[in-house]
């Protein structure tokens, strides 16, 4: 990491759910709580708690210098909805199989 940039993950049981419009696209007591400098803390939701059935592979990437490359996802109403690393960089490796939405409920 570059020096001033920090990436934490830590273990949460907060409940996580994700809605878009009246589905429920995900829901979970475990997800991975990932802070990084500069950005709000972001759920990263564990494949298994995640409705990938509803979920359509785009052809979006992005590439982040400290997490690796990203595979986006979309609703037909939503494009690159849910994002995930299917190969993250060493130091972030517990983000591997898990998904992060842009907009969840925590309670």
């Amino acid at each position: 990491m570059t020096q001033g940039h920090t990436i934490t993950i830590e273990t949460s049981e907060r409940h996580v759910r994700v809605v878009h419009g009246d589905q429920v696209l995900a829901e979970t007591d475990r997800p991975l709580v990932l802070r990084e400098t500069g950005c709000p803390a972001r759920y990263y939701i564990p494949a298994e708690d995640v409705r990938l059935d509803l979920l359509t592979p785009s052809g979006t990437h992005t590439v982040c210098p400290f997490k690796g490359t990203a595979s986006y996802w979309s609703l037909p109403d939503a494009a690159d909805l849910v994002w995930a690393y299917p190969d993250p960089k060493p130091e972030v490796a517990e983000i591997k199989d898990h998904y992060c939405f842009y907009d969840v409920d925590v309670s």
